[in-house]
């Protein structure tokens, strides 16, 4: 077994024995969040100066394939050599990636930075739940994964701005590039706790071809997307092309049962993706929605998405404070809530309301994020075997691409045929809301089967008990 950091009755996750530890890992997902909201704003003025117009969704799918890719090698290589070598190297690839793009001088170059970065960024994520496993006691956790979902909520909040702002009066360059020095920081508050995670003692060997499974992977995501922007022969044969190649790898890579939902860890890995799609597939299509309906800037549009992350990072904060509840318990009411509020942003779609039921609506949403997405990361570690879990954790992060992926996907394939006229826009959305709204039904009704086995982690002293029930 892994050594962990602390010793004794655990206090809080920025306690003396893992403040750095804590503060390093919320850095490194606070910038890689950054990058993430920040690179939309930065690509339309980057594609024109290297003159790639033409080739402009190719560095938003070149980093999702490899972030693919990224997370199988980051699990393995978290099995084999503990988190410490994982980590490293991932924050190590993610860096060059922005380096790279901030030099490039060339679109090709720029596309090839954006998926050294895709697989940095998918190596760190995965380790931060190697990391989490090794040096957070069991009851620490929900409050971990509530801080981690509250780093996505500044960037969410002001990159998109600060990118803005950085590209017209600087450079888009150094959108990548002045990531670099504060990466730096993050890596060096965390080293110190990382010297003390090892390589599991009863580490499983490499199995090599999870790679190019997960490379296949990548490549189904990649042309379900694509084929989700066109409606047209050549989108139904990529489309088809896409599915075959995303069953065929996620077969070798999720845990048998995954798709069926089968009580364990498969139905842990089955939630994220459950959760993910529902929430992500919406969270496309209501900017789009505010302005074709309703008329609103991209400004106002954006504003519910803000709702959203504020609900996001509330409920995981309440959560967190609460580890005498039986995560499966907050898992089924984050679905309870993410489906009351998807379903209820069929609103801004009937005449004469407007879009401002979106406003509260896309809140309760996010509060369902935020007792879900934590909660099926505690669950994750609860079941997954510590010689494993690199490996659970790669497909608990795929899992949440594909669901991502499937449901964008089918939103695109909506879009397009209301572009087309096949059907009229308002007719595409109440579609998408009623396909959304069914996704996370059916978590609510199956989070349960997440928590078999499981034995909820004894409450932090001087928590309130609350019957599970």
């Amino acid at each position: 077994m892994g050594n962990r950091v602390q010793a004794g009755t655990p206090s809080g996750v920025f306690d003396k024995a893992h403040r750095l530890t804590t503060a390093g890992l919320l850095m490194l997902v606070t910038f890689i969040a950054f990058e993430s909201m920040a690179v939309a704003t930065a690509m339309p003025t980057a594609v024109t100066e290297l003159d790639g117009l033409a080739w402009y969704g190719w560095p938003f799918s070149a980093y999702l394939v490899a972030s693919v890719v990224g997370m199988v090698v980051g699990g393995d290589a978290g099995d084999r050599r503990g988190p410490r070598t994982a980590l490293l190297v991932g924050v190590g690839v993610f860096a060059a990636g922005l380096l790279g793009g901030g030099l490039a001088g060339h679109m090709a170059l720029f596309v090839a930075a954006r998926a050294v970065q895709g697989v940095g960024a998918g190596m760190i994520a995965v380790s931060l739940y190697v990391v989490a496993g090794q040096a957070y006691e069991p009851a620490l956790r929900p409050k971990l994964f509530g801080a981690i979902s509250a780093a996505w909520v500044l960037p969410a909040l002001v990159g998109p701005v600060i990118a803005g702002l950085v590209t017209t009066h600087l450079t888009w360059r150094l959108v990548f590039l002045g990531l670099l020095p504060l990466i730096a920081v993050g890596l060096a508050l965390v080293l110190p706790a990382l010297r003390a995670l090892t390589a599991p003692a009863d580490a499983a060997p490499p199995v090599p071809a999870r790679r190019w499974w997960a490379a296949l992977t990548g490549v189904g995501i990649g042309a379900l997307q694509y084929a989700g922007q066109r409606l047209d022969l050549v989108a139904v044969a990529v489309g088809a092309a896409g599915l075959l190649a995303l069953a065929a790898g996620l077969r070798a890579l999720l845990p048998p049962g995954t798709v069926r939902i089968r009580r364990g860890l498969p139905a842990v890995v089955g939630a994220r993706g459950l959760l993910a799609g529902s929430f992500f597939g919406m969270d496309a299509l209501l900017p789009l929605t505010l302005t074709q309906l309703h008329g609103y800037s991209p400004t106002t549009a954006g504003i519910p998405l803000t709702a959203g992350a504020l609900g996001w990072a509330a409920a995981s904060q309440l959560q967190g404070r609460r580890p005498d509840i039986a995560r499966v318990v907050l898992l089924r009411a984050g679905f309870v809530l993410l489906a009351l509020g998807v379903a209820g942003t069929a609103l801004v779609a009937v005449p004469g309301f407007g879009g401002w039921p979106a406003y509260l609506t896309w809140g309760v949403a996010g509060l369902g994020m935020g007792l879900g997405m934590p909660s099926v990361g505690v669950l994750l570690l609860d079941q997954s075997p510590e010689h494993r879990r690199g490996a659970d954790s790669a497909a608990f992060q795929i899992a949440d691409v594909t669901g991502s992926a499937l449901c964008i996907g089918a939103i695109g394939v909506l879009v397009a045929a209301a572009a087309s006229g096949l059907m009229a826009l308002t007719t595409a959305v109440l579609v998408a809301v009623v396909v959304l709204t069914a996704v996370a039904a059916l978590g609510a009704v199956v989070a349960p089967r997440a928590g078999a086995g499981v034995t909820p982690p004894a409450p932090l002293p001087g928590a309130t008990t609350l019957a599970a029930s």
